[in-house]
């Protein structure tokens, strides 16, 4: 490959890593091309962007990024494929539902909300990950809570005390 075609290729992986909140690394080599073309569907229908890197291309492109996540190093060994994704769980929910029927991916390292995960023991952890919007749900939900039931009680009280009146007045 010639070092003309190496920059691009290293350019394009650290504008991905600089632009995608979230990436995975992860071995899917032994699949064979059905299985693999598979896997491929079935990130793109999931907005997961999946490529697979030459582990030192790789290296540049995280070294040039303008994030600081050395630690993923250790994991540029063997097969390497990147999966990109805005959110945070999708790769991680995929990569366990995929390997359930075929041992592959692999989780080797995970950059999720500014944190990098090494090895596949973190998968679970990562999967339970909430996204930014379900966080906000979960929020305005625990806020909405009391004004909620502030509101049923008072609706119910309101029923309690037109009862009481109106046995008051058949009693006149």
């Amino acid at each position: 490959m010639k070092s003309s075609d190496k920059k691009v290729i290293i350019n394009n992986l650290q504008e991905q890593i600089d632009s995608y909140s979230h990436f995975y690394l992860a071995d899917i080599s032994g699949l064979n091309a059905e299985n693999t073309g598979d896997l491929r569907r079935q990130c793109f229908n999931q907005n997961v962007k999946l490529v697979v890197v030459k582990n030192t291309l790789l290296r540049k492109a995280l070294e040039g990024s303008t994030r600081n996540i050395e630690e993923i190093y250790d994991a540029l060994k063997g097969n390497t494929s990147v999966m990109f994704s805005e959110n945070a769980n999708t790769p991680a929910k995929l990569i366990k539902d995929f390997s359930k029927k075929h041992k592959k991916p692999v989780l080797k390292a995970a950059y999720v909300q500014e944190s990098v995960y090494m090895g596949a023991e973190h998968l679970d952890a990562l999967i339970a990950v909430k996204s930014k919007n379900e966080l906000i749900a979960d929020v305005v939900a625990l806020l909405q809570s009391p004004m909620n039931t502030l509101l049923s009680q008072l609706k119910s009280g309101g029923n309690t005390i037109h009862g009481v009146l109106d046995t008051l007045k058949e009693k006149k």
